[in-house]
């Protein structure tokens, strides 16, 4: 049985707010249940890594619960978040810009050797 899940984000759009409170609760729940959990963040979803972006976002309008209060509950749930590399340029981004909650900067080949050499699954959004 698989130890670790990763939640790759790379159809979800950030401007469709009831796209987003799916995966940060999938992750919240896997982690609660001891899995060890990586979201990766990658193309139009990458965004959500930058300071300020998600703070400005909500899944519900109305909601008084940012998307970044999601991220942030997962993170202390033991979720760890990952930006993908190409999403620095896309998005004008630095290291320095990225959340606090971001554990680090991914590139295309460590999603690949994760899912080949290692126990984890993954899903997709």
């Amino acid at each position: 049985m698989a130890k670790k899940l990763i939640i790759v984000m790379a159809n979800t759009d950030p401007r469709n707010g009831e796209e987003l409170g799916a995966p940060f609760f999938q992750a919240s729940v896997a982690a609660a249940m001891d899995y060890e959990v990586e979201v990766i963040c990658t193309a139009t979803s990458g965004a959500l890594m930058k300071k300020g972006f998600a703070e400005k976002l909500h899944v519900k309008p109305g909601s008084p619960k940012t998307v970044y209060q999601f991220i942030q509950e997962a993170h202390e749930a033991g979720v760890k978040f990952m930006c993908c590399s190409p999403n620095l340029d896309l998005f004008d981004m630095s290291k320095d810009d990225l959340i606090p909650e971001c554990s680090g900067i991914v590139g295309g080949a460590y999603l690949i050797e994760e899912v080949m050499e290692s126990d984890c699954k993954v899903m997709t959004y």
